[in-house]
C-alpha cells in the first residue's frame, strides 16, 4: 500500500497543487484517464470546501490530504480542524434561518457525491474528512 500525505496552509492557493499531485499520483496507481477530470474536480471541491472551513472558522493548521493506492482501489482523503456538528443535520443561523455556509458545504457535498461514486464524509467536534476512492486497473503485463 502506497501513501503520499500533503499539507498545506488553508490558502485557496494552494488547492491547485493538491489538485495536481492527486491527478498524477492517480494516474501512477492506474485510475482510468477517462476519470481522472473527475479525480481533479472532486479534489479540488473537496480542498476548497477544507479551506473555506479553515478560513470561516479563524483556523490556522493546515488542511490534509492522504493519496492511497491499494490493490484495485485509489482513494483519497481530504481533512480539516474545523469542529461542527454533522453534515445536513439542519444547522441554522443565529436568526433562525438556514445559515449560508451550511448551505454552501451542502452544495460542494452535492457537487462531490455527482463527481464520485464512493464518498464518505464525516464530521465533529475536532474537524471533518471526505474520503472518495476509485477502482484501479491492474496493472499492464509485459508481452515477451
Amino acid at each position: 500500500m502506497a501513501t503520499v500525505e500533503l499539507r498545506f496552509s488553508a490558502l485557496p492557493e494552494h488547492v491547485r497543487t493538491a489538485r495536481l499531485v492527486a491527478a498524477a499520483v492517480a494516474r501512477r496507481a492506474g485510475v482510468d484517464e477517462a476519470v481522472l477530470d473527475e479525480v481533479r474536480l472532486a479534489v479540488g471541491e473537496a480542498c476548497s470546501r477544507a479551506v473555506g472551513l479553515h478560513q470561516s472558522g479563524g483556523i490556522s493548521e493546515p488542511v490534509w490530504v492522504t493519496l492511497t493506492e491499494e490493490e484495485k482501489l485509489f482513494s483519497i482523503e481530504v481533512g480539516d480542524e474545523a469542529p461542527r456538528s454533522a453534515p445536513g443535520d439542519g444547522a441554522s443561523g443565529a436568526d433562525g434561518g438556514v445559515d449560508a455556509d451550511a448551505e454552501e458545504d451542502e452544495m460542494g457535498l452535492a457537487v462531490i457525491s455527482g463527481l464520485v461514486d464512493d464518498v464518505e464524509v464525516t464530521a465533529g467536534e475536532n474537524g471533518g474528512s471526505i474520503r472518495m476512492s476509485w477502482p484501479t486497473a491492474p496493472p499492464a503485463t509485459l508481452l515477451s
